[in-house]
């Protein structure tokens, strides 16, 4: 029983792969067949740099700037949750003394 291997492309690789696609140079069944990339994925790698341009493709580890933001702000939130737990402890102590 052979295993298969998750094959990871750059996103250099990607956007070039695209721009043949988009410049007509190249079709998708074609592309697929030369670069043994399942043409679903070649459309699905089209599809996000039309909406996306040089922002897609951001890599593993990598965030767009809307999800960056959404992290931060995430962190943020529970920060200050745990400030204010801290402060309702604290109040519930030195109202009983």
């Amino acid at each position: 029983m052979s295993k298969q291997v998750k094959r990871v492309f750059d996103k250099e690789f990607k956007i070039n792969t695209v721009r043949l696609i988009l410049n007509k140079s190249k079709k998708v069944a074609e592309l697929s067949r030369e670069l043994g990339i399942n043409a679903n994925t070649l459309h699905a790698w089209k599809n996000q740099y039309e909406q996306e341009q040089e922002a897609s493709f951001p890599g593993k580890g990598h965030q767009t700037p809307i999800e960056e933001e959404l992290r931060k702000l995430q962190k943020e939130n529970r920060v200050l949750q745990e400030e204010r737990d801290i402060l309702k402890k604290a109040l519930g102590i030195f109202s009983k003394a």
